[in-house]
């Protein structure tokens, strides 16, 4: 039996199956932040990893009515005027290995109304070996300016390993100003280890 189809049997009689899909796939808990709609509440699963931060399960709150891309709710995450943002994250059901290439990829979109914080804002994916470290950023887009879903994705390199992904809500930095704004996530694919060439 080869190794693949082997892990695949044990995945499937519960014995091998802890967050990882099959060879070089790594599954997040709870990827499309399933729960019920609320405000300042953190998604099962999920850590709070910048001082301050309140996510939002989303729709239904705050003026921001977008229907979910998968699921039933996905998350909302802020930056403020004073200078604060907020990020979570969660610990990985292995490790990414140093030097290997892997790839990710989410659905983000933006709300034009968001009880104020209501401007553009980056996405920022960080990586680290310890609880919310910040170690390597991983991936950053522009300010995501899209009122529906797209997707967004990403390819990095690991220069050492690392065990949580923090998902981070920045400043748009090319403004002279820190400002309200409001970023949306949902439907977070499995680490993947890049094909090879």
């Amino acid at each position: 039996m080869k190794i693949t189809h082997l892990f695949r049997f044990l995945c499937l009689v519960g014995t091998l199956c802890t967050g990882q899909l099959g060879l070089g796939q790594i599954l997040l808990d709870n990827p499309s932040f399933e729960g019920e709609p609320k405000d300042a509440t953190t998604p099962i699963g999920w850590l709070e990893c910048e001082k301050g931060t309140t996510p939002d399960i989303l729709p239904g709150f705050w003026g921001v009515y977008l229907q979910p891309y998968d699921g039933e709710t996905y998350v909302g995450l802020i930056t403020r005027s004073n200078g604060t943002w907020e990020a979570i994250g969660q610990r990985l059901k292995a490790s990414l290995k140093k030097d290997d290439c892997y790839q990710i990829s989410l659905e983000l979109a933006y709300s034009p109304a968001y009880a104020g914080y209501n401007e553009p804002i980056k996405f920022r994916l960080w990586g680290g070996g310890e609880r919310c470290e910040k170690a390597q950023l991983l991936g950053e887009t522009d300010p995501v300016t899209n009122t529906d879903w797209k997707l967004f994705s990403f390819e990095f390199t690991p220069n050492k390993n690392i065990r949580y992904l923090i998902f981070e809500a920045y400043y748009d930095t090319s403004k002279k100003y820190t400002h309200n704004g409001n970023i949306l996530i949902d439907n977070i694919s499995p680490v993947r280890t890049c094909p090879r060439a």
